[in-house]
């Protein structure tokens, strides 16, 4: 990346933690891979519970090799051989989770976390259940408010992510949110986090990179 670039992209950075931490969020800069897994590593404990959920974010960056390491006691729904029933159990057991694990559809630079979901799993344990929650985002997910966070995940997130789970839908077909009624829409629980009652709980890690959707 051009330092020019980079050097924009930190400043947004830096003003969009400023604005997590006077919401009772807490956020961190990284400048690459490694560095982002040893800030995870800080943030958490060898054995302690965690899940996540779905994000090409935590698979591009190594977080979810790190989650299968060993290291945790990892709540992992991809894995071979389970049943609906075992993952439908999983989804409810990431409530109970020492640390949740997401990225964020789009970040304002008003310290606001904007997420849409399909099941709902997400969004949920991102509202309530897990003891703390760290959410890995890339500088390409800050945006400038609301209105810019909707439009991001029509025109970009929604259309991408339904693309990469093969979904029949409109948006998967000419590229961005047609507000459709298929039964196969990704985008049916939308919501917004302004702040946090808890000031540990929520810990958004910023690359300074573009990554995921």
């Amino acid at each position: 990346m051009d330092s020019n670039v980079k050097w924009v992209n930190e400043e947004k950075i830096l003003r969009t933690i400023a604005s997590l931490e006077k919401n009772n969020m807490n956020g961190y800069i990284v400048s690459n891979k490694e560095e982002l897994i040893s800030q995870i590593i800080s943030l958490t404990n060898e054995g302690e519970k965690v899940s996540c959920g779905g994000s090409m974010s935590l698979a591009e960056t190594g977080v979810m090799d790190l989650l299968r390491s060993g290291r945790y006691n990892f709540l992992d729904r991809a894995k071979e051989g389970l049943s609906v029933e075992d993952i439908d159990r999983i989804y409810r057991e990431c409530f109970f989770a020492d640390t949740y694990f997401s990225s964020s559809n789009a970040i304002t630079e008003d310290g606001e976390l904007y997420n849409v979901d399909g099941n709902g799993n997400r969004v949920a344990a991102l509202l309530f259940g897990p003891k703390k929650v760290i959410i890995v985002a890339g500088v390409n997910k800050i945006v400038k408010n609301l209105d810019e966070a909707i439009k991001r995940n029509r025109e970009i997130a929604a259309p991408a992510n339904a693309k990469r789970l093969n979904k029949s839908t409109p948006c998967t077909k000419i590229g961005y949110c047609m507000d459709c009624k298929s039964p196969e829409k990704i985008c049916r629980e939308y919501t917004v986090i302004k702040s946090q009652k808890d000031k540990n709980r929520i810990h958004v890690i910023f690359l300074n990179d573009n990554i995921g959707y």
